[in-house]
């Protein structure tokens, strides 16, 4: 079991880290990994977060000029998955106090089980923002755009601009869009070189995850799309030559692939189904269990016996009280928002229920439990 290191290695530390750069405290201390000071010379501080790029897969594959880069295996966030891990980075807070947990988030304040990077409910239909509902009401803390005085971009794609976990996740910062890889990078060059005043650039890259979801991490569709990552970030390093730039590079998770040897369907337990008050909330790899009083010890009953070969049974509120979530005083809503047990999923194995609304489906690599392979992260820090 691998597990975050909250007190100077992980990406909360990261962000610690750019914020002191700035002038900012923070809850967390600075990444040991990290030297402020050379941070605070620089002109430019771009962090690029490369959705899914594992340290692991990294290890195996990297073969462009970023191998002569200082790299540094940093851990995610539990549970590391995109939802909770963006979230630390845009808040620069573990999850003990931003309370995203997974993708599918059970909101007591809107009666619901949401998916929250879309802020959909569950079974699908419109956004919550419909039902003015906004995603600042549910994420009750500042993200780091509005604490830097600097200028500041948050730099995402163009399909993600009117979402209301954007809105919430880039107060304070110019947004850009981007539609391509290539786009992506040359907006980070044109803003890099427009003017001479101090700026942080917040940037977000996501379809290797969904490539690695769609096809596995060994595809040759998630093996191609990397090395064109690798081409587009050599091309940038180049472009960014002279500019007093510090170049970050990391990730949220990496991926773990899954065969369907390792689907556990719950529909097919329906008498562990029985004991559950809402559908399993969280991620496939990290489920969050909402359990009927009655049935308490019925369900540990099953659990431990019928599913203990690709699951360990925890208490929620013991994880939360060994600091599996994060440091420090937890959010108000934490404990709501990760049931009353979690299946924490063994080896490669992965459950999922399915409610009115959903279509049966498995993804070919998964995240957010704590493999190696999902837990750890390379850091790059290139001086430009």
């Amino acid at each position: 079991m691998h597990l975050p290191n909250y007190n100077d290695g992980s990406i909360v530390n990261l962000m610690s880290s750019i914020l002191a750069a700035y002038g900012e405290e923070s809850t967390y201390k600075p990444l040991r990994n990290v030297n402020i000071e050379n941070l605070k010379r620089s002109t430019n501080i771009v962090l690029l977060v490369i959705d899914g790029l594992g340290h692991e897969f990294l290890k195996r594959h990297i073969s462009s000029s970023l191998s002569g880069y200082p790299c540094h295996r940093i851990t995610s966030v539990f549970p590391p998955t995109t939802a909770t891990a963006i979230t630390t980075f845009s808040t620069g807070l573990a999850p003990q106090q931003h309370a995203i947990t997974g993708w599918f988030v059970y909101l007591k304040e809107v009666g619901s089980v949401v998916k929250i990077l879309p802020f959909v409910p569950r079974h699908g239909g419109s956004t919550l923002s419909l039902a003015n509902i906004e995603m600042h009401q549910i994420l009750k803390c500042d993200p780091i755009s509005s604490r830097i005085r600097e200028d500041n971009f948050y730099i995402t794609p163009y399909y993600l601009y009117e979402s209301s976990y954007r809105r919430a996740t880039s107060k304070g910062a110019e947004v850009v869009t981007y539609d391509s890889l290539s786009d992506c990078f040359t907006k980070i060059t044109q803003i890099v070189r427009v003017g001479d005043q101090k700026k942080f650039l917040n940037v977000y890259w996501p379809e290797f995850d969904s490539i690695c979801h769609s096809f596995g991490t060994e595809s040759p569709e998630a093996l191609a799309h990397f090395r064109e990552l690798e081409q587009n970030i050599d091309n940038l390093i180049r472009a960014l030559k002279c500019s007093k730039t510090t170049l970050l590079i990391t990730s949220d998770h990496g991926l773990t692939d899954t065969n369907p040897e390792h689907f556990i369907n719950l529909n097919e337990h329906p008498d562990l189904r029985d004991t559950l008050s809402l559908p399993l909330c969280g991620e496939p790899r990290v489920a969050y269990c909402y359990v009927r009083p009655s049935r308490v010890n019925s369900f540990r009953h099953y659990v431990n016996t019928k599913l203990s070969r690709y699951c360990t049974l925890c208490s929620s509120h013991e994880l939360i009280k060994k600091h599996l979530f994060g440091l420090f005083r937890p959010s108000t809503e934490l404990s709501d928002r990760v049931g009353d047990y979690i299946l924490m999923m063994k080896d490669k194995y992965i459950i999922k229920d399915f409610v009115l609304g959903e279509n049966e489906h498995f993804l070919k690599a998964n995240h957010g439990g704590v493999s190696k392979e999902e837990m750890y992260v390379p850091l790059f820090t290139v001086s430009c």
